[in-house]
């Protein structure tokens, strides 16, 4: 016996409005009695337009809409997610801890199925069906993918889900204090000119927009360094575009930038402040100058910093990787990055469904490399380590001058 959910969760991803309808309306049709009911329950289609797709399976010569339009302009209830402002932000929250793939990527995919998912979304107060979930999940970048078989075997540190399990009780905590929780990384260096860059965009026909064959740096323009900080309470990001080098100084100004000019408006009772990063690189865990320039902040702000860094190898986990830089990727892709202006520009004009908003600088200040701290200069900061991994978990407070 066919299974009716089975088979509208599948057609439901490659059937526009009106083939669904009429699908559903055939189905009910070939049941016979008690066959509207049961479609209707489910595909999550009423029970008004399996009828509408019946008349339309009676009279295949009925009059098309105008430029291929499924129903007149104007008709329809309004969509779901414009009658339920939290729908969306509620379904990638719940979708969060349990979604894979490459964050660099604007496709992702889920392990709950539709029906898990739309349970628990009506538990939250929020009316759906699995076909709602399943397009919402499309407008959302995700995709059903079987897996593959790539990865050799590898050790990896012990900790590293209590690691996550740390990070992830301790940005709730903050959240419910309303204090800030933000996930800061380096994203792709770019250079700057006129180099193909990957994707596609719109034109006029025949007329694509051309470019360098090789991809030489050009000396005069250099290299983009986008440094950023995404909130995760907000859903905002703030983007610093250095033209120097990554430094540890670099990665401290661009969250004391986004302090100035966009956390401590929107958290004017904060004390304490959250910052989950990446393992290496510039807020790599062993830095001695991230930890100082931290010091630096922290007496400047009165705040007192806690960090968290993701366990090696992780750091495409990291928050700010799939749910701000992936969407600028998505924004630029397709369009040449000429000059250090249209970088800042497609960075600011990156927006998404769920509310995304960032706003981006240039930071023309030059960051000299290999600067080192000295032990003296070291058992300055004032740092405590946490007793789970303290390696990877530590606060600084501000020094009392």
């Amino acid at each position: 016996m066919l299974d009716l959910e089975l088979f509208f969760d599948g057609a439901s991803n490659v059937l526009n409005e009106k083939s669904f309808r009429i699908v559903a309306a055939s189905l009910a049709r070939s049941i016979g009695f008690g066959g509207i009911s049961q479609v209707s329950k489910a595909s999550g289609i009423s029970r008004p337009a399996i009828y509408a797709g019946m008349e339309e399976l009676e009279n295949p010569d009925m009059p098309a809409l105008p430029d291929g339009k499924q129903r007149k302009a104007g008709a329809g209830r309004k969509l779901a997610e414009e009658q339920d402002d939290k729908l969306i932000s509620t379904l990638d929250e719940l979708i969060e801890p349990h979604s894979s793939g490459d964050p660099m990527s604007p496709l992702r995919w889920v392990n709950k199925s539709l029906r898990v998912l739309s349970a628990q979304m009506n538990e939250q107060g929020h009316k759906t069906s699995r076909t709602l979930i399943a397009r919402l999940l499309k407008d959302l970048g995700y995709t059903l993918q079987s897996n593959r078989k790539s990865k050799e075997a590898s050790s990896q540190d012990p900790d590293r889900n209590a690691q996550f399990e740390y990070i992830s009780e301790k940005a709730k905590m903050f959240q419910q204090n309303n204090q800030p929780v933000i996930s800061v990384d380096t994203k792709k260096k770019e250079l700057v000119g006129d180099f193909k860059n990957n994707g596609k965009t719109y034109r006029p026909k025949a007329e694509p927009e051309h470019v360098r064959v090789h991809d030489f740096i050009i000396p005069e323009l250099g290299r983009a360094i986008p440094y950023g900080v995404y909130d995760v309470n907000k859903n905002e990001g703030w983007v610093n575009v250095g033209i120097d080098h990554d430094t540890a100084e670099f990665a401290v100004e661009t969250i004391r930038k986004w302090w100035v000019k966009m956390g401590k408006g929107k958290y004017p009772g904060a004390n304490e402040l959250f910052i989950t990063a990446d393992g290496g690189g510039s807020n790599g865990s062993r830095s001695r100058l991230w930890k100082m320039e931290l010091q630096k902040l922290s007496s400047e702000t009165g705040l007192t910093i806690h960090v968290s860094h993701l366990p090696p190898g992780t750091s495409k986990w990291n928050k700010i990787e799939h749910r701000m830089f992936s969407y600028i990727s998505m924004n630029w892709r397709g369009k040449p990055l000429i000059s250090y202006q249209v970088i800042v520009n497609l960075i600011a004009a990156t927006k998404t469904a769920a509310g995304l908003k960032i706003k981006a600088a240039l930071d023309e200040r030059k960051y000299p490399a290999g600067i080192k701290i000295s032990d003296d200069d070291y058992e300055t900061i004032n740092i405590k380590e946490n007793k789970f991994r303290g390696n990877w978990n530590y606060v600084i407070k501000p020094l009392i001058l």
